[in-house]
């Protein structure tokens, strides 16, 4: 007969000094996390296992690039960081990183002209003041890496897009004609276009994958980076009403993501052209126009192409300088590659991308030799070129890479050391 006492009683709730095991509800939701998760590095690990090739060609045209501005820099008396990092608007990039907004130049060249810093989109600069609170190498150099860093995101975006949509033969060609470009230097400059081609290009497989929550939060992030950058908001906005406009005839139900990110996408730019009109005046007219007065008094509207057919009309007549037949023949360029996109009925976030860069970078007045970086973000309209360069002979392709890399190392070095205008 057993005694009270010898009676072992179940313990109820955890033995003193463990823990609890995790419900099936905790448990699933853990298990859930960790598949995403897993699924998440698998997909960035097939995504650099099919760019690789691609961003190696890149990061090799882009160095060939540093090496040659180096080596001129130095012949000319330049430090070569200077000269990436301080030159035109690098230098305005600085002052922002450094002090913040607030600084302003009148025009000594043009009565009426006053330069100020409001121009310049924040992104770039606030995040080039972060790492350079993080890492003890200076604003300059911060805003150099941070340039780079961002090269190599947009030319991953820029293979992920065109791998998508066209395959990854035209992806690997199109990231090396890209890098290549007259105005590519660019890329390794402290300029805003490596980091907003780069939001620009994953905002765009975000919005071809039909991610849409992505697309449009990288839109917002575009938008606070560059004022052409609303052709990113354009692209995102018009595929959702293409989305939407397909799924009502075809009685498929609507996505409420996508609507969210049509509303989102054009926040960045219209947030950051509002804080300007505040700055500028404050009243509800000023904060729709005040960053276009600003851009004025630095002598910069938007004229339909008023601009752009007085100054080619005067290369025709006038002698000019090299970089202005250049900057005419990348924009001839530009425009017939949008007609082969046209016809060749690219992608429709793509085409209304492309286009509306187009669009701002030829109807502006002014700053004529900056509308070849201006195009910069355009990659979709390299596809022609990449597709013949894939379909050419090796030893036609070799020939057409090494006149390619001529020019754009030789063009790079000189805009950068030699030529005294904007760039």
């Amino acid at each position: 007969m057993s005694t009270a006492g010898s009676v072992s009683e179940p313990v109820s709730g955890p033995v003193p000094g463990t823990s609890a095991a995790p419900g099936p509800g905790r448990r699933r939701r853990r298990e859930r996390f960790a598949d995403r998760t897993r699924g998440a590095g698998q997909r960035v690990a097939a995504a650099w296992r099919a760019a690789w090739r691609a961003l190696l060609v890149f990061a090799v045209a882009r160095v060939a690039g540093l090496i040659v501005v180096t080596l001129w820099a130095h012949r000319r008396g330049t430090h070569p960081r200077d000269a990436l990092g301080l030159d035109w608007d690098g230098l305005w990039y600085h002052r922002i990183a450094d002090w913040g907004y607030g600084t302003f130049i009148p025009g000594w060249e043009t009565p009426g002209l006053r330069y100020s810093d409001l121009a310049f989109f924040p992104l770039y600069p606030m995040t080039v003041r972060a790492v350079d609170t993080v890492l003890p190498v200076g604003s300059v150099t911060s805003a150099l890496l941070v340039a780079w860093l961002s090269a190599g995101l947009a030319a991953w975006g820029v293979f992920a897009v065109v791998d998508h949509c066209y395959g990854r033969r035209v992806a690997t060609a199109l990231v090396l004609v890209w890098g290549l470009l007259p105005h590519a230097v660019v890329l390794t400059m402290a300029y805003t276009e490596p980091m907003m081609c780069a939001l620009a290009a994953w905002a765009l497989y975000a919005t071809i994958t039909r991610r849409w929550l992505t697309a449009g939060l990288l839109s917002v992030l575009a938008g606070l980076c560059r004022p052409n950058a609303a052709a990113v908001a354009a692209a995102v906005t018009v595929t959702v009403l293409a989305d939407a406009w397909r799924r009502r005839r075809t009685g498929l139900p609507q996505q409420p993501r996508a609507w969210v990110a049509a509303v989102l996408a054009p926040l960045g730019w219209l947030g950051y052209v509002g804080w300007v009109g505040r700055q500028t005046g404050g009243g509800p007219r000023d904060i729709a126009t005040g960053y276009f007065a600003v851009q004025r008094r630095w002598g910069s509207q938007y004229d339909f192409g008023v601009y752009a057919a007085h100054y080619l009309k005067q290369l025709v007549l006038d002698p000019a300088s090299l970089t202005a037949y250049l900057s005419a023949a990348l924009c001839a360029a530009a425009l017939a590659l949008l007609v082969l996109a046209l016809l060749d009925r690219m992608p429709l976030p793509l085409l209304v991308y492309s286009a509306v860069l187009v669009v701002i970078a030829l109807g502006g007045a002014n700053f004529f030799s900056c509308k070849p970086r201006f195009l910069l973000p355009a990659f979709p309209l390299l596809v022609p070129l990449a597709t013949a360069l894939v379909r050419a002979r090796p030893r036609a392709a070799a020939v057409a890479v090494v006149t390619l890399a001529g020019i754009s190392l030789g063009y790079g070095a000189y805009v950068l050391t030699v030529v005294t205008v904007p760039l």
